[in-house]
């Protein structure tokens, strides 16, 4: 398979601070590769190189091949990027204002095919390009980058806490464009800090600490990594027999619940069938979990998360909408 963005042993640093301390990523063609940490780990630092607009203090990266320094204009005409905080021009509506952006990467705005993906965007998202840029709230200045994104067919996509300031419907809507753009052939690297969201629209995931990559792979193979929580009904007749791997059995309001390694999974069914079990659940280990393995002697401890560049902690959807956390 053909890698579209590849960094080795990539560092940047900002005098003693390092924001990125050997960051080796690959991002493979016809992808939606997840991208998570938490703020301070050095995502944007990192995506920031990848589109030109930063210089490595050392490493490697290469987009489609080629220096995303050296060659900036070259791959900008290949790539669609979107910010997580996205201002736009006062005095420009907010179709002025997409048409220009569509413009930068070389559209024919007076073309039939661009204003009919235009016109059908703008339906998706609930848009109203008639506003001036001033009048946006900040999901709409969002809608503004993500419709100019979308709308002009590329070949990679670099999205940045893309979803900030969205609402969850609107949130279905670019995960739905985003299987769209990634059927078509085309690659994504998206940054998120809601996990659910990148459980449900990537294909593989990569978790950065501390400006190194410390997990990779689809989710599928990092579930095999750690275990997976099992649950029945206990049917009153005493304590559940243990099984073979099982860890922390305990009986709570009337469900008997244990961890066993992913792996071991088909392993126990036989004797849990022998106890004719009812109601069993299988529940593979969540994104969340598996960020935790890596981030959750951070919150145990209290220990503030570093602050640079990354202005969102990875979250559920749900503790997003609570805190109201942005990028």
């Amino acid at each position: 398979m053909t890698t579209v963005v590849q960094t080795r042993d990539l560092h940047k640093h900002y005098g003693s601070v390092h924001a990125l301390d050997g960051l080796d990523l690959a991002v493979d063609a016809g992808q939606i590769h997840g991208f998570l940490g938490p703020n301070g780990a050095g995502k944007s630092t990192a995506i920031r190189i990848l589109l030109g607009l930063a210089r490595s203090t050392s490493g490697q990266a290469t987009v489609f091949g080629m220096h995303p320094w050296n060659d900036a204009v070259a791959l900008h005409r290949r790539i669609a990027s979107v910010p997580g905080d996205v201002s736009v021009w006062p005095n420009l509506s907010g179709g002025e204002a997409i048409d220009f952006l569509a413009r930068l990467r070389g559209a024919d705005t007076t073309s039939s095919n661009y204003r009919e993906e235009r016109a059908r965007l703008l339906d998706a998202f609930g848009f109203d390009p008639r506003k001036k840029g001033r009048a946006y709230s900040k999901g709409n200045r969002q809608k503004i980058a993500l419709i100019a994104a979308f709308a002009v067919p590329a070949d990679l996509y670099i999205l940045d806490e893309p979803t900030s300031g969205l609402d969850p419907l609107m949130e279905v809507v670019f995960q739905r464009e985003l299987r769209r753009v990634r059927d078509a052939g085309a690659t994504v690297l998206l940054s998120s800090h809601i996990l659910s969201e990148v459980e449900q629209v990537c294909d593989r995931v990569s978790i950065i600490r501390a400006g190194r990559i410390v997990e990779s792979g689809t989710l599928a193979d990092l579930r095999h990594l750690t275990r997976t929580e099992v649950s029945y009904a206990v049917n009153g007749e005493g304590a559940p027999t243990a099984l073979p791997g099982v860890h922390d059995l305990e009986v709570t309001d009337g469900r008997a619940r244990f961890t066993i390694d992913s792996d071991q999974i088909a392993g126990i069914l036989p004797g849990l069938a022998a106890q004719n079990v009812q109601s069993l659940r299988v529940a593979p280990p969540s994104l969340e979990e598996l960020f935790l393995r890596h981030y959750g002697d951070d919150l145990t401890e209290g220990a503030p998360m570093p602050a640079d560049d990354d202005a969102n902690r990875p979250t559920t959807r749900r503790a997003a909408r609570r805190t109201g956390s942005r990028s």
